[in-house]
């Protein structure tokens, strides 16, 4: 049963089926998922898979193009495949998103896979592709046969082996288990479709403008952010060149714990009480908030992020 499974035409997609849905399963389950085993399943799924999967519904038949061209247009064609999902999803509603990108990976994919599946079913059996799993299995058994090597073959074989099973094990751990980088936090405001646009350039009193505030914790801790929001006149003084905080009234604040590198994304209805204001400040403060005695100036600056809208 196993020879007869990898014999068939169609054995190599159904090794990318079930490698897809070992991926989404090390992509969602809690126990896979902060694992390496999410990366070594979820890597070929973004390098390799789609454009393996495309060619195969493009290439059909046995003689269309070698092996080694399948796999060498197949890392190529991934990144292209990927990048225009990526392109596309951009100017949707839903973002560049884990879960978007997984679903439109995954359907892409599948898509390529059945009518990989039913052009390789039109043609003769003799004239279909089949991925050469028997030989490469058989090539690599006998390259460990003592009968048919001499011992210095053997040594050199097993050495060769050897260095390839290290090399992808350590560039999987380099990948699994990144050197500790730069401790940063990301901040940033995405308007009424969770994009970077369509800010309000103009309030009204009384009226609501949906925002959508983005925190990233990327400090390799868990910390707690405060976010807090101020309504602000300011004024250019042409004395000093600078611009001066006449007012600065709290708006809004709100307080969230993250983990290293999880995202959350806060909704955010804009709203003022009172006209006058020419500018929204947004501050991010982590695990201490600031003194209440600080004036404008002083709280922006200690502030750990700032962003501002201009109305």
């Amino acid at each position: 049963m196993y020879t007869a499974l990898f014999e068939a035409s169609t054995a190599d997609l159904t090794v990318a089926l079930v490698w897809l849905a070992a991926s989404i399963l090390a992509i969602y389950l809690p126990v896979l998922n902060e694992s390496s085993v999410r990366v070594v399943l979820t890597l070929p799924v973004i390098l390799f898979l789609p454009g393996y999967c495309l060619i195969a519904a493009l290439f059909s038949k046995e003689d269309d193009i070698d092996l080694i061209e399948r796999i060498a247009l197949s890392f190529g064609l991934s990144i292209a495949v990927v990048s225009l999902i990526g392109l596309c999803l951009n100017f949707t509603p839903w973002g560049i998103r884990l879960d978007p990108l997984v679903i439109s990976l995954t359907l892409f994919t599948m898509a390529m896979i059945l009518i990989a599946k039913y052009r390789r079913m039109l043609l003769l059996r003799g004239q279909r592709f089949r991925f050469p799993f028997s030989e490469i299995a058989s090539m690599i058994r006998n390259s460990f046969n003592p009968h048919e090597k001499s011992r210095v073959d053997r040594i050199l074989t097993i050495v060769l082996s050897l260095s390839i099973l290290i090399a992808v094990l350590t560039t999987i751990y380099v990948i699994a288990v990144p050197k500790e980088g730069e401790r940063f936090t990301e901040f940033f405001i995405l308007g009424e479709q969770q994009k970077a646009a369509d800010y309000p350039d103009h309030i009204v009193v009384g009226e609501q403008y949906p925002l959508y505030i983005g925190i990233g914790n990327h400090e390799y801790r868990s910390v707690t952010y405060m976010i807090r929001t101020y309504g602000m006149l300011m004024k250019f003084d042409n004395t000093t060149n600078t611009s001066r905080i006449m007012s600065m009234d709290p708006l809004w604040q709100h307080s969230l714990t993250l983990a290293h590198n999880e995202t959350a994304i806060i909704p955010y209805n804009l709203s003022v009480e009172k006209s006058g204001y020419n500018r929204i400040e947004f501050l991010l403060f982590n695990e201490t908030g600031p003194d209440p005695a600080m004036n404008s100036s002083d709280l922006i600056n200690a502030s750990y992020r700032d962003l501002h809208i201009s109305v």
